[in-house]
């Protein structure tokens, strides 16, 4: 897989993530902050092959992470981890309990993550062979998860788009929307 990039923000913070690595954060209201180099998030996986931050309930969400979060030889190319709600930087805050939005998720259809975008109303999840449709719904479960297309994976990490409300990619049986 090539060194490719996931780039997002957390309010003031950018989160950043190289393919099947740490991710890093940076904060631009720090004093000094262009002489500040970014730094791993304490706590979180050390291997995703891709990252977001849902909007607007601001969970860090890692896509083909570790079932076991520092321990890189558990990394699952199916497996999604979220973070507690506005919480990215601590040991507890990817572990979920009773008392955090913190939460994990094995995709069922597919044998790795390929992309993912946020939506509308939704954050679309390719696999190399599906679509799911990942949406807050709150405590306890925080995310739903939905399987809603089958046979058309995503070919690329960036091949894939929302407009309107509308998705479009391309995979490798041709063009797609949802």
């Amino acid at each position: 897989d090539p060194g490719l990039w996931s780039l997002d923000n957390l309010g003031g913070t950018l989160i950043a993530l190289i393919h099947n690595s740490a991710v890093f954060e940076w904060n631009a209201n720090a004093a000094n902050a262009t002489a500040t180099r970014a730094t791993i998030i304490t706590g979180a996986p050390t291997a995703s092959r891709n990252m977001l931050v849902s909007t607007p309930d601001r969970h860090l969400v890692l896509f083909g992470t570790e079932t076991t979060i520092g321990d890189t030889t558990t990394q699952d190319e199916m497996f999604i981890r979220f973070s507690d709600q506005e919480s990215i930087d601590a040991t507890t805050s990817y572990a979920p309990s009773a008392t955090n939005t913190a939460g994990t998720q094995r995709l069922a259809d597919g044998s790795k993550i390929v992309g993912a975008i946020r939506g509308r109303d939704a954050i679309y999840v390719w696999t190399d062979t599906a679509l799911f449709i990942m949406r807050f719904v709150g405590p306890p479960f925080t995310f739903s998860f939905q399987q809603v297309g089958t046979n058309c994976g995503l070919i690329g990490q960036n091949a894939a788009f929302e407009v309107d409300g509308t998705a479009y990619w391309m995979s490798e049986n041709g063009f797609f929307r949802y």
